[in-house]
């Protein structure tokens, strides 16, 4: 009986396990960095163990001090949770030789299906081993671990030592392996997998079909269960397929099989010998919690006769601190509020007043909405996260209501390539045209008192507004009835809620402020001094770092005086376990570069300068 288990991980899925753990009466120790001091994860679990740095190769990815960590805390157990070192043979390995129950597969199962080149041969399938522009377009991928990490599409030959370069060094960074291989891109498939569960007595259950196809950067964004639109002789297959390649390597516990549904025909892609980050939709559909199953299959136990059967539909969004119209750059700062409606599931690593930082996936939440329908749960997520408070970083929220209102989502038309097609549409701001009135109100509360022992109407009040690229002044009035602005009437202002009446509609805006930043309700607005500072500027082709992290290396041979094509790549940066180019803006010459591998910048930056050519 397991009675104490450490959780090998951060962030949500670490609180996840742990929530889990506590109401089955099991102890629970953390693992952190010390960027990680005081995250959520360590603070719930009842005991914790700091592992010294803050990069995950000092860090999360060092097994040798996890274990050591489990054996000082007096665990007997230890889950991997996703990522890090979940799907590591030699961790899992030893785990065991310390005499510690390994939540999870058993090494050789991992070993076996870790390596996606080693997992294709398993189940017939031969990597490309020279790419031809026959063979074009394909897909680098790394062969350890997932996420979107280490993963290109390359459309042209020329591109493919950049690509495989990127990837090894990413794929390295991310999962301590820089091995990679290539495959043919399926162009507009489905991303479909199968969430299997076996106990050491032989039964693997196949709990239903998941569709992840909305995916930016092959990470996915929004998953549902089941996957919505498949024939019955397509969902029995890729069943079947899933069985086949967990009894092939002896399985035991939760794992995913994962395949591009093209033409009605299923392609394999892999199998990951853990729990995935959408596993809650299974769970709600099925009526499980995964990682109690985990645990009770660790202890021995087998599975309950046939798997439970599934009601109603579940769809997930993952919230991330990103800006989806900048090529989601990874955002950092602080998370000043986050409340969601409690009408959908929250799992999250942060909470208020949290602090957003540069050394991991800038995933903030996975909110999951459960209902009889497909329409319904996909009404209801929508909504819940159009109402949800989000005070903080910039968040691809937006992104995901328009995403789930979006008419090939509602008709389950999705595919991988949603977003190439549909991004410019889904990330054009729409703000709401009354919001700097609002916050100005709000801002403006309290100070009515002078204006109001007056016996005339003081002269009008002018505020400022950065409101997305653009600036807005508005104006409003102190009175002897209160305050009061042009084209509405003011039915209530106070520091955190303004009520407008225009044209006989009564508009509610909650508002919140944390220095010059400014929350309506779903915009977010940023307040303006009164006169700018004219000196704040930089160079016409200036390139400022668009987020927080490190210069990682330049292209080879680039110096002050070389002549740049517009779109050329000059340097990477990486914040968030991605990596990210910096792109010439125009044709012409670099007349300054102050980048350096190894720098760390802050976003604004000055990284170079590109003079365009007239």
């Amino acid at each position: 009986m397991i009675t104490s288990v450490l959780v090998a991980n951060r962030g949500e899925i670490a609180c996840r396990v742990v929530r889990t753990c506590h109401e089955l009466g099991i102890r629970t120790v953390a693992v952190h960095s010390d960027a990680d001091g005081n995250a959520l994860h360590v603070r719930t679990a009842d005991t914790a163990v700091r592992l010294p740095g803050a990069a995950p190769a000092d860090t999360y990815l060092r097994g040798d001090l996890i274990v050591k960590a489990a054996l000082a805390a007096g665990a007997d157990a230890v889950h991997p949770g996703y990522g890090f070192l979940s799907e590591n043979a030699g961790f899992a390995r030893a785990v065991q030789d310390a005499g510690l129950v390994w939540i999870g597969p058993p090494p050789e199962a991992i070993e076996a299906m870790a390596s996606k080149t080693r997992a294709k041969e398993l189940m017939g399938i031969a990597p490309l081993r020279e790419v031809t522009e026959a063979d074009l377009p394909v897909l680098v991928k790394a062969a350890a671990g997932g996420g979107g990490r280490g993963m290109r599409v390359v459309r042209r030959l020329a591109d493919l030592d950049g690509a495989l370069a990127a990837a090894r060094a990413e794929a390295a960074s991310a999962f301590g392996d820089g091995e990679v291989f290539t495959e043919p891109y399926v162009e507009g498939g489905r991303h479909i997998e199968v969430q299997v569960l076996a106990d050491t007595h032989g039964t693997v259950w196949a709990l239903g079909t998941r569709d992840c196809s909305l995916q930016r950067r092959h990470q996915k964004v929004i998953e549902e269960a089941p996957a919505p639109g498949l024939t019955a002789r397509l969902t029995e297959e890729l069943h079947a397929l899933a069985v086949r390649a967990a009894r092939a390597v002896s399985y035991v516990g939760a794992g995913t099989v994962e395949f591009l549904v093209a033409d009605d025909r299923a392609h394999f892609l892999e199998m990951n010998t853990r729990l995935q980050v959408e596993h809650p939709v299974t769970e709600t559909v099925f009526g499980l919690d995964l990682v109690a199953e985990q645990i009770r299959v660790a202890e021995g136990h087998a599975l309950d006769g046939d798997p439970p059967r599934a009601r109603g539909h579940a769809v997930e969004a993952r919230l991330y601190a990103e800006d989806p119209a900048h090529d989601w750059a990874p955002q950092t700062g602080r998370l000043h509020r986050l409340a969601v409606p409690d009408a959908v599931r929250l799992d999250t690593g942060y909470t208020d007043g949290d602090d957003i930082g540069v050394h991991y996936d800038p995933m903030l939440a996975k909110i999951v909405a459960h209902a009889p329908t497909r329409a319904e749960a996909v009404r209801k997520l929508a909504s819940a996260l159009d109402r949800a408070v989000i005070h903080g970083p910039v968040t691809n929220r937006d992104l995901l209501v328009r995403s789930l209102r979006h008419k090939e989502f509602a008709e389950a038309r999705t595919d991988t390539g949603f977003y190439d097609r549909h991004l410019p549409e889904l990330t054009t701001p729409t703000p709401d045209p009354y919001a700097p009135l609002a916050a100005a109100l709000a801002d403006a509360h309290g100070r009515s008192r002078f204006g109001g022992w007056r016996n005339v109407a003081s002269q009008p009040q002018v505020k400022r507004y950065a409101m997305g690229s653009e600036e807005h002044e508005v104006r409003y009035r102190h009175t002897r009835g209160g305050l009061a602005a042009e084209g509405v009437r003011v039915v209530h202002a106070d520091a955190g809620l303004v009520i407008l009446d225009v044209d006989g509609v009564r508009r509610r805006f909650e508002v919140g402020r944390y220095g010059d930043r400014v929350y309506v309700g779903a915009t977010a607005l940023t307040a303006l001094p009164r006169f700018p500072d004219a000196t704040a500027r930089h160079a016409p082709g200036s390139l400022l770092a668009p987020m927080p992290g490190t210069v990682v290396r330049v292209a080879e041979g680039l110096t002050e005086g070389a002549a740049v094509e517009a779109g050329q790549p000059l340097l990477w940066l990486e914040a968030m376990k991605m990596q990210h180019s910096i792109t010439a803006p125009a044709t012409g010459t670099l007349t300054a570069l102050h980048a350096t591998p190894g720098q760390q910048v802050e976003p604004g930056t000055l990284l170079a300068v590109v003079e365009a050519t007239p």
